[in-house]
């Protein structure tokens, strides 16, 4: 049984970082890209980045790029979320999640998703 928990959301003033963490436990998941999504209240999810556990290679969302960066820790099995200049648009709930295949863009493909944790940028 796959888990993913992300951690490490709040509230933040707008120009301030945070830094999301999402652990994986059940198994490896090396052949996996692990991607980041967000859920404002009202819209649907939407891609933040990728990237993928063996080569680390990343893409992000021209929304954030620049601003967040996607890294990983193998050897704990963990994935980040580094956020900075954060904006009140970032406003929503971040979930992690493992894909297989191909389509990392689209939340449909992805086969493991984490419970999600608030992440809040005031104004």
């Amino acid at each position: 049984q796959v888990q993913l928990v992300e951690s490490g959301g709040g509230l933040v003033q707008a120009g301030g970082s945070l830094r999301l963490s999402c652990v994986v436990s059940g198994r490896t998941l090396s052949a996996y890209t692990m991607g980041w999504f967000r859920q404002a209240l009202g819209k649907e999810r939407e891609f933040v980045g990728r990237i993928t556990w063996s080569a680390g290679n990343t893409d992000y969302a021209d929304s954030v790029k620049g601003r967040f960066t996607i890294s990983r820790d193998n050897a704990k099995n963990t994935v980040y979320l580094q956020m900075n200049s954060l904006k009140p648009e970032d406003t929503a709930v971040y979930y992690c999640a493992a894909n297989r295949g191909a389509g990392w863009t689209n939340p449909m493909r992805y086969d493991y998703w984490g419970q999600g944790t608030q992440v809040t940028v005031s104004s």
